[in-house]
């Protein structure tokens, strides 16, 4: 039998990355060059020229247990609406810290805020109410229907189809672009929308998911400065023994990436800003093993920053699978350490 796969393993084994890190070299000068190689080949520039007014519009309020929600939506670029759902606690306070939570591969944002449509949704997401976990935790909760998915899913899709966001990732490869860079820059544009909520503290800003949502999590802090702290869950692995290895979906590729850098490498885009990696014992397609692999890459980074405090790693016992209880104990042990709750 012919290995169909064997042309590209071989390519694959003598591919180094032209931006590795590299212990000699200048830190800024590599980080700039790192940016810059991210931004071309994701095509985020291509998508920061077909920018737009917003249209910034509150859709609905209403009261919930313990918080208000409010629908908003706005446009990110030309001919892409963006709805979103903010939920701020009850409390009283005058301002309180951001958790943009990021659905993967589900049927749309409403899981995070626990709307759900059907006892099977509950049933397989219950687990995963991302934004209302965060405001019962004394966030502000961003949550943001991603392109590809949930009521921005392509209009030649099936709703009950399995590619959910796959027609638009070739799409945007056909575009020069990619699905991340363009999910990223609905991040950066939403974040900017928080400036009509006097509530949100846009000094501490948390961005977390998990699988697709983990993968935005990472790569929105890369290019958005103003995070300050990213906990993607079951998304983080060296591309070799991920996604290059292993079936995923188009929306996590970057055209020529493995040329230029592995995962850990954009690591420094994040540095010295916090970062918790987590990751399942028994993920069966981010292997905990490459996970562990990358992360020695990213402590290297971060002690090059005098920043070997701010970047962890959790394993949970679990598989490709959200555990509230390690992703949000982390989230509260950095928040704590940054001063965020303060008595």
């Amino acid at each position: 039998m012919i290995n169909g796969d064997l042309c590209h393993e071989l390519l694959i084994e003598k591919t180094s990355q032209k931006l590795a890190y590299n212990e000699q070299a200048d830190l800024q000068t590599w980080k700039k060059q790192l940016k810059e190689k991210l931004i071309e080949l994701s095509g985020f520039d291509l998508i920061a020229q077909n920018a737009c007014e917003p249209e910034f519009e509150i859709v609905s309020e209403e009261q919930k247990d313990g918080y208000r929600q409010i629908r908003f939506e706005f446009y990110s670029e030309v001919g892409e609406r963006v709805p979103c759902k903010l939920l701020i606690p009850d409390t009283g306070k005058e301002k309180y810290p951001v958790a943009i939570t990021q659905q993967g591969h589900a049927q749309g944002f409403h899981i995070s805020t626990g709307e759900f449509k059907n006892d099977g949704e509950r049933q397989t997401f219950g687990h995963a109410i991302f934004a209302v976990q965060a405001v019962k935790r004394g966030f502000i909760a961003l949550a943001i229907e991603n392109r590809g998915m949930g009521e921005r899913m392509a209009t030649r899709v099936s709703r009950e189809s399995s590619v959910l966001c796959r027609f638009a990732s070739v799409t945007a490869l056909s575009l020069g672009r990619t699905l991340i860079a363009e999910r990223v820059w609905d991040v950066m544009r939403a974040i900017d929308m928080l400036a009509n909520f006097p509530q949100c503290d846009l000094d501490k800003i948390l961005i977390t998911g998990n699988s697709g949502g983990g993968t935005l999590s990472y790569y929105a802090a890369c290019l958005d400065e103003r995070i300050k702290l990213s906990v993607p869950s079951c998304a983080f692995s060296p591309f070799k023994t991920s996604i290059l290895d292993i079936i995923h979906c188009n929306c996590n590729y970057i055209p020529s990436a493995y040329r230029y850098f592995e995962m850990q490498d954009l690591a420094a885009l994040i540095a010295p800003r916090r970062l918790t990696i987590v990751n399942g014992e028994k993920d069966e397609i981010f292997p905990v093993e490459g996970v562990k692999m990358g992360y020695k890459t990213i402590q290297k980074i971060y002690k090059a920053h005098n920043a070997e405090d701010c970047c962890d790693m959790k394993i949970t016992p679990k598989h490709h699978y959200w555990c509230e209880d390690i992703v949000w104990g982390a989230i509260m042990d950095a928040a704590e350490k940054m001063g965020w709750f303060t008595k």
